[in-house]
């Protein structure tokens, strides 16, 4: 089994920057593709970004293209998701997913077969 916790989220303002971690333990020997998703109040859950598992593929959603920037660092089983120029929209519990079978990486939720708990992101003044 293959556990994610994500971390990093909190309050800023808008224009601000975070920059969101998802750790991974368990079984971890295979590399992952990683997808970030996000649920904002009141919506339905959406990609946002994702990663292959040797990290030479990204993708990116149209809302946050050009602000956030997915990276991998596989040593430490770890995916980073920075988030720049951050607006009050992009409020939502954020949340990491892994699958071992995608080799191009999607934002298919239906895709990734291993979820963190997410972590929440205010951006607000």
């Amino acid at each position: 089994q293959l556990q994610l916790v994500e971390s990093g989220g909190g309050l800023v303002q808008p224009g601000g920057s975070l920059r969101l971690s998802c750790a991974a333990s368990g079984f971890t020997r295979d590399y992952y593709a990683i997808g970030w998703f996000r649920q904002a109040p009141g919506k339905e859950r959406e990609g946002v970004s994702c990663i292959s598992s040797s990290g030479g593929s990204t993708n990116y959603a149209d809302s946050v293209r050009g602000r956030f920037t997915i990276s991998r660092d596989n040593a430490k089983n770890t995916v980073y998701l920075q988030m720049n120029s951050l607006k009050p929209e992009d409020t939502a519990v954020y949340y990491c997913a892994a699958d071992r079978t995608i080799a191009i990486p999607t934002l298919v939720q239906d895709e990734y077969d291993y979820w963190g708990r997410g972590t929440q992101v205010t951006v607000s003044s």
